[in-house]
């Protein structure tokens, strides 16, 4: 399908609002989703034809499916999809937290025969939180310890990555294999870590927003994988989350975003230029009484965005034309905050100079994003969500507003027209940069040379002192620019000097082409966004 600047939307199907509408009783018979319980459908069944209405009422172009794990009802669900002219993506959760797994792994691969029998409507493969089950193997599976793409026990960081591209790959090369064509294999990340190895491997890079993210910070490392690559990018909008308050609740942090942050979320996400964005899930969209359904105030935002917004804001750009005028370098250390399994080797801690990644956002975001950790799973942030598991599960959905409404996730952070690539950056796709901030743990010689050629053509450049080379170990003005040598990426000084290149405190840009997004916090609501498009 030929790229052009307007997503191609979609949603999620139904983990716990109601059966899967092919898979009926079999749905109740496995846990569909990762809280570690089984929840019981809380709406019954669903006919598919209602179902499938229901999609085109909320103005899906394409439908994730997450696959049964013994393919109960799929045929049928392929074809009742593209008799209604939709587009499907199959998933691989069900079988991530139930099983079956590939021998080795935690991981469950969508079965050939699915996949051939969806070829022609099939828009992609997706793995679900692909660099959360590599990291943390024990999520699900409890028998044993085994990573999502298997074990990189003994590797270090550069092996471990180039371990980890050479088994992916050849899973992106069997699945287009059998379906025939170049069917994006997407890795669906929760943690901004391993982009980019997925995405030198071939896969889609799809970050989930809202969630527990940082969002300037989750899209600047996706986006960067998807150019440096040549990738799609997709987004995902996540209504799992932290925050409770009083709105149409599933389940504790079902959703845990308010109506107004989902609704701030989708314009933003949209105007990244994605290739295709869908919301996580169906479920808080709307009710099913047995008769017909009704939408939610998350379902009334959803269709506002499909039906009025999207018609409303047609883009002039896609991802593929941004123009960062600040660049992170930093090679992969799957390091998020913990410090703990990177990569999966639970014999082996990060490298602390992994650490420097988070002084680089710290010192980027003008002190907005924390030092110590990229996501909200780190030490110092609470989950209001927690208040709710006291609450009987043959309570939900609730309706009311719940004692102590709570929000302790913010769309916002400042930070500056930034895009991160790895260190194998070329010398093309890095562009002319005005800043750019190396970080991370290792970087190759070649990619040392390439910032310092920038910097003698005019650009800041910041290195920590373990990542340059003898002969430019001092700060110092080289032609046209300057050369920043620092054993710390966030320190005072660093900050003075590299101020006039940060932006302004308070604001979070993006450029794509000739045209500049301007995000800013919401006067009346700290979860939300206010965006300012400058042409």
């Amino acid at each position: 399908m030929t790229e052009t600047p307007q997503p191609r939307l979609g949603v999620q199907g139904p983990v716990v609002a109601w059966q899967d509408p092919w898979a009926g009783d079999a749905s109740d018979a496995i846990m569909r989703t990762g809280t570690g319980i089984p929840i019981a459908s809380q709406d019954g069944w669903v006919p598919p034809e209602a179902f499938l209405g229901l999609l085109k009422e909320l103005g899906a172009d394409f439908y994730l499916h997450h696959v049964m794990p013994d393919l109960e009802g799929q045929q049928q669900l392929v074809d009742d999809v593209r008799d209604a002219g939709l587009e499907v993506v199959l998933g691989n959760e069900y079988g991530n937290v139930n099983g079956p797994y590939v021998p080795g792994t935690n991981r469950y691969d969508v079965p050939d025969r699915a996949l051939s029998g969806a070829a022609d409507v099939l828009a992609g493969v997706l793995y679900d939180e692909p660099e959360h089950l590599q990291i943390n193997a024990a999520q699900y599976r409890k028998d044993d310890y085994l990573p999502h793409f298997g074990s990189t026990g003994g590797l270090d960081s550069a092996a471990a990555t180039e371990h980890l591209v050479k088994v992916i790959a050849d899973r992106v090369r069997k699945i287009q294999s059998v379906t025939g064509t170049a069917t994006p294999v997407l890795a669906e990340h929760v943690f901004p870590v391993m982009f980019h190895t997925f995405a030198r491997a071939g896969m889609t890079p799809c970050p989930k927003v809202m969630k527990e993210s940082f969002q300037p910070l989750q899209l600047a490392t996706a986006l960067g994988a998807a150019l440096q690559y040549g990738r799609e990018l997709w987004i995902c909008a996540d209504l799992w989350g932290p925050d409770i308050g009083p709105w149409f609740t599933r389940a504790p942090g079902f959703p845990g975003h308010s109506p107004r942050e989902y609704s701030a979320a989708l314009s933003m996400a949209y105007a990244f230029g994605p290739t295709r964005l869908f919301t996580e899930a169906v479920d808080v969209l709307a009710r099913y009484d047995g008769r017909g359904f009704r939408r939610t105030e998350f379902g009334e935002v959803w269709h506002e965005f499909t039906s009025r917004y999207v018609r409303d804001h047609p883009l002039r750009w896609t991802f593929r034309d941004a123009r960062p005028s600040t660049v992170l370098i930093h090679a992969e250390d799957s390091n998020f905050g913990r410090g703990v399994r990177p990569f999966g080797d639970r014999d082996r801690s990060a490298d602390e100079r992994s650490d420097s990644i988070f002084h680089a956002w710290h010192l980027l975001s003008h002190g907005s994003i924390p030092r110590h950790g990229t996501c909200m799973h780190i030490e110092g942030f609470e989950s209001p969500r927690a208040r709710l598991n006291d609450v009987p599960r043959s309570q939900f959905p609730l309706t009311a507003a719940v004692p102590e409404p709570t929000t302790a996730h913010p769309l916002f952070h400042s930070l500056h027209n930034t895009v991160v690539y790895d260190e194998t950056v070329g010398a093309d796709r890095l562009g002319e940069p005005e800043l750019i901030v190396v970080a991370g743990s290792r970087l190759p010689e070649d990619t040392l040379r390439l910032v310092r050629q920038r910097a003698e053509t005019g650009a800041t450049v910041v290195v920590p002192d373990w990542l340059t080379s003898r002969e430019w170990t001092r700060s110092e003005r080289v032609g046209a620019g300057r050369w920043i040598v620092t054993d710390q990426l966030d320190s005072e000084n660093v900050a003075d000097t590299v101020s006039p290149l940060l932006g302004q405190p308070g604001i979070w840009t993006q450029r794509f082409a000739s045209t500049e997004l301007r995000f800013t916090r919401a006067a009346d609501d700290p979860t939300a966004l206010d965006l300012e498009i400058i042409n």
